[in-house]
Parts: structure tokens; C-alpha cells; sequence
């Protein structure tokens, strides 16, 4: 359902109940704005919001760690009743453990900053997929919607192979926030197509590069990367620079500056309609500086003008000139290059868990158990290290009672690659320090599913591999993996 204003849809419906306008307005920057420790008063915030929604643009963006942000759009709701909104916010918990309780008060907390009976669109991001705890946060938000305090569920900065995951194990996820931009690829391959087969819609952040995708920055002299003003400069400036340095980028602004001033608009313009036009996007979010600068009626030309043919061909020519950013999407969340304002996750987490507890026995020998009622059962060990040798037992996709991936046996091997590198993790090592995956598959017709999969994730490790058609037990299981691990010589675990 989409609701036409001049030559683009002013409104989308991310979900049949969720019509939204195309640019959601991002409140990250509150958290900027508020790191000297000063707090935005939500009054003059709510006041500030307040020509965005009389422009049109109702639905924002924000999350926990925002800074004040969620406090001040609950503000304009209690002093604005009269003008509806729509909340988006997210959870980002720290890695660990992670229950229905934990997860309830997260939510509970969310609703009483906002305000109302229910979270319009609450975001997951998690920061470790070996810690299978992101699937119980996921369980867990997918009952609270059950109970109404949620009304609809989205992940942010997912890759495509755990979006499947949740997906193919019954999580309604609505939508994937992520970076998508001229500068950033990564979601117009694998990601968009998968988004696209599965009513899945992209919120697409970063389209304005932190500002750098703009008419400021063309034909100026590369910046000095140590003295910028904003975490979004500091964040895209690296996105800049692996997307192949300063010059290629002035290559992408040129181009675009000739594309503006054919339609009588700005080069921001044109980065973020180039962005509107993918059809795997449902929105993009730009961000607000509250009280600084709206750049409301640099926005509403959005809806007045078009890319010819001619225009997406000259832009996607100068795109092709650079490099790829490296990974899928929220790598950079996850694995080097940390493409974040401060280049590493300093200022995001302190410490990642071991999934699983070790033992250690008299002999030196360390096991771990993933809590399967099958280990006590058959008298085995998830993973055993003896010296520099780990040994991961025949793995499938259970997670507790429950079975991971459906029907999807490309989402089960996925699952069950994240199990065997919670245990060699747990044990001192990592999935690089495979030398050897074994993989059984139950029917003929999805052993290249599940071997694209396996590629995926050992694409770059390379491990010596047998792919079997096996009789798995358990007619629910569609892949089977165990793997062997070398690793240094002193244990660490």
C-alpha cells in the first residue's frame, strides 16, 4: 500500500497497521549532542520537533542509548496529543545472557520514557551471533508483541544469513535497519534480495554519509580526519576512506553535482532519492540536530523530482569505481575494519562472554556443553580441547526445545555454524582456527544450499570439508556439522 504525492510516495506502509513516511527522522544525534554531559531539555526538544511533524515527516528514529532522545519524543507526545507519532526505538543490550525478564524490562522502560500502550517498532541489534542469547532476546520480543506491548519487531545492522535465521524460526521481523548508501553497498546484494522475498523492508541509515554526501564537501581539500566535529563524521569518514580515499569520493560528488543541477536540486538530494528508488528500501532515515538545523525544506524537494535512466546510469558508473565495502551488512559491528566513530567498539561494549562455561578435568583436557538434553543423555561433550586440538561433536540446529532455521536448511547451517563457533570460541579458539568441517545433509535437494552457506562463512578460512547425504536422526533436522580446530599451544580458556 503506498499513498502517491507528486512523483514518489510520500508514505509507505512498512506493515499493513505501519504507514510511515519515507524518511523517518533519526534522533541519534541527541546522544552527540549530549556527550559534554549537558541533556537536551525535553521541552525545547519536543519544541523542536515539532516543524518536522507539521511538515509531515511523524514517524523518528531512536533507541536506548540515544541519549535523551526517547524522553523527548515521549515530551511531544504528553504536550502534542493532537498530533500523532509514530516511535521507533531500539534495544541494544550488552553481550550475555539474556531472558524474558531482562527483555520484558528493557520494553517496560522503552514505554515509560515514550509514553502510550505500546512500542510502534521496537529494533533489535545484537553484538555477537555465536552467543545464541540474541535468539532468546528475539523469542522473548516475539512474546511481548504476543502480549501487545510491542506492535511490530525489526532487527538493526543484521547480516543477511541471521535475518534468515530469525526469519525461517518464526520471528516477525517487519523490518532491518542498516547502513545503505552511495558510499555503502553492501545491502544491494545478497541482503536486498532476500528482504525483497520475504516482505522483509530496509530502513537504510548513513545515506547522507554523516553529512560528507553533500554540496559542503565537493571540491574540498581532504579533511583532517583527527579534528572532525560529529561521531556521524567521525563514524562515514571511514566508510570514505575504505571505499577507496578522498579522491574517488570527489569522483562520486562530481558526478552527483552534475546529476543535481540537471534536476534543480542538491547533491544531498540526489544520494538520498537514489537510495528511495531501490526497491528493497522502505524508508531512509535522516538525522536531526534538535535546535542546530532541520533541513526541512531541503528534504520535501525529495518528493518533487525523479532520476531519469540517464541519471541512475552515470551515478552507478561512478559507484562502480570503488572498492566494495568489505562483509555483509553490521560487519562492521562485528569484525575488522570497525567502521565506527572511534575505529574500534571502546565505546560500546567492554567485554564479549564466553558462550559457554569450560571444565577442565585432571587430565588438562577442557569440555563444554551447550545444554542439550542429547549430551547427558548420550554421555558426550559439545567440545573437547586436548592441548592445541579442539574437537566439535556432530552439531544441528536445536537451541534448547526449540529448533532453529524451520524449514530452511540454508538457516539451520547457518545456526548451526554459529553453535560450533560458540564452542570452539568458549574453548579458547575461533572459527579461523578450523582446519577441518565434516557436514551431513538429510535430503539430496538441499545439499547446495547448505554447502553456499558453509562457503559464506568459511569462504576466507578454508577448511578441508566432506559433505555427505546422511540419515540424520530427528526428521525436524536438515544439516548436521562437526569441526576440528587447531590453535596456539598454550590453552586460554
Amino acid at each position: 500500500m503506498i499513498t502517491r504525492m507528486k512523483t514518489l510516495p510520500l508514505q509507505i506502509a512498512l506493515a499493513p497497521d505501519l504507514v510511515v513516511p519515507r524518511v523517518l527522522t533519526g534522533l541519534w544525534q541527541v546522544a552527540d549532542l549530549e556527550r559534554t554531559g549537558q541533556t537536551i531539555d525535553p521541552a525545547h526538544g519536543a519544541a523542536w520537533m515539532l516543524p518536522y511533524v507539521e511538515a509531515g515527516f511523524t514517524a523518528f528514529d531512536m533507541a536506548d542509548h540515544y541519549g535523551s532522545a526517547e524522553v523527548i519524543a515521549g515530551r511531544f507526545r504528553t504536550t502534542h496529543a493532537d498530533k500523532p507519532i509514530r516511535c521507533f526505538t531500539k534495544w541494544v543490550p550488552k553481550p550475555g545472557p539474556i531472558d524474558l525478564k531482562m527483555t520484558r524490562n528493557a520494553v517496560e522502560f522503552a514505554l515509560s520514557r515514550l509514553g502510550g500502550s505500546a512500542i510502534d517498532l521496537m529494533q533489535f541489534h545484537t553484538w555477537n551471533y555465536a552467543d545464541p542469547g540474541w535468539l532468546d532476546a528475539l523469542f522473548a520480543l516475539q512474546e511481548l508483541k504476543r502480549e501487545g506491548l510491542i506492535r511490530h519487531l525489526g532487527v538493526t545492522n543484521f547480516d543477511t544469513a541471521h535475518l534468515r535465521i530469525a526469519v525461517a524460526s518464526g520471528i516477525e521481523i517487519a523490518t532491518n535497519q542498516i547502513s545503505f548508501s552511495l558510499i555503502d553497498q553492501r545491502a544491494a546484494g545478497r541482503m536486498a534480495e532476500y528482504c525483497l522475498a520475504h516482505g522483509v523492508k530496509i530502513l537504510a541509515y548513513g545515506t547522507l554519509g554523516g553529512g560528507w554526501l553533500s554540496d559542503r564537501w565537493l571540491g574540498s581539500p581532504e579533511p583532517d580526519w583527527n579534528t572532525l566535529e560529529t561521531w556521524s563524521q567521525m563514524k562515514y569518514g571511514r566508510f570514505i576512506r575504505v571505499a577507496g580515499g578522498w579522491e574517488a569520493f570527489q569522483r562520486v560528488l562530481r558526478t552527483l553535482s552534475e546529476v543535481a543541477k540537471r534536476r534543480s536540486v542538491s547533491i544531498a538530494n540526489v544520494a538520498t532519492r537514489f537510495m528511495l528508488d531501490h526497491p528493497a528500501v522502505g524508508a531512509v532515515i535522516i538525522g536531526a540536530r534538535l535546535g542546530k538545523s532541520d533541513h526541512i525544506a531541503e528534504t520535501l524537494k525529495l518528493f518533487e523530482f525523479s532520476l531519469t535512466a540517464q541519471d541512475r546510469d552515470e551515478i552507478a558508473a561512478a559507484l562502480a569505481s570503488l572498492p566494495a565495502i568489505p562483509g555483509d551488512c553490521g560487519d562492521e559491528y562485528r569484525r575488522p575494519p570497525w567502521l565506527t566513530a572511534s575505529g574500534d567498539l571502546s565505546h560500546h561494549v567492554s567485554n564479549f562472554p564466553k558462550p559457554y562455561a569450560a571444565q577442565t578435568d585432571e587430565t588438562g583436557r577442557s569440555r563444554v556443553f551447550s545444554g542439550t538434553p542429547w549430551e547427558p543423555m548420550a554421555g558426550y561433550a559439545r567440545a573437547v580441547r586436548s592441548g592445541n586440538r579442539i574437537s566439535v561433536s556432530g552439531t544441528t540446529a536445536s537451541h534448547g526445545s526449540r529448533l532453529i532455521g524451520g524449514t530452511d536448511a540454508a538457516a539451520q547451517a547457518h545456526f548451526v555454524i554459529d553453535k560450533l563457533e560458540a564452542a570452539i570460541v568458549s574453548l579458547g579458539g575461533t572459527l579461523d582456527d578450523v582446519v577441518r568441517t565434516r557436514v551431513f545433509v538429510r535430503r539430496m535437494e538441499d545439499w547446495e544450499a547448505v554447502a553456499r552457506a558453509h562457503g559464506e562463512r568459511f569462504g576466507t578460512i578454508r577448511p578441508a570439508n566432506t559433505l555427505v547425504i546422511a540419515g540424520l536422526i530427528g526428521e525436524e533436522y536438515l544439516v548436521e556439522m562437526e569441526a576440528e580446530a587447531e590453535v596456539g599451544n598454550q590453552q586460554d580458556c
